[in-house]
């Protein structure tokens, strides 16, 4: 992963986080606050140099990425609601774009 998607995955990861953080206290949502944990963990690891052969790196990042689409779209198409399933929805694409144009 060149340096701009890196920046990209990292800035990813913590907007997740936060939006887990803020489905355990707003809507007290403990499988928000797992769940988010559990992916970003995941994408920390694909994050960090070393741990992961590098390309592994790339393809397991685009697939939590993708799974996070269809479960923020499932989300948004059940609460027909855009905060915050939509709006992750639409992050997530943004990142998922950028990462793969700027390889």
């Amino acid at each position: 992963m060149n340096d701009f998607a890196t920046k990209v995955l990292w800035i990813y990861i913590v907007l997740l986080l936060v939006g887990g953080l803020i489905g355990f206290f707003k809507g007290k949502s403990k499988v928000s606050l797992i769940t988010s944990t559990i992916f970003a963990v995941i994408l920390i690891l694909a994050a960090i140099p070393g741990i992961l052969d590098y390309s592994l790196r790339g393809k397991m990042v685009n697939i939590v990425m993708a799974l996070l689409l269809i479960v923020f779209a499932i989300r948004l198409a059940k609460t027909k609601k855009f905060m915050p399933s939509g709006l992750m929805l639409v992050v997530t694409i943004a990142a998922l774009a950028l990462r793969n144009i700027f390889k």
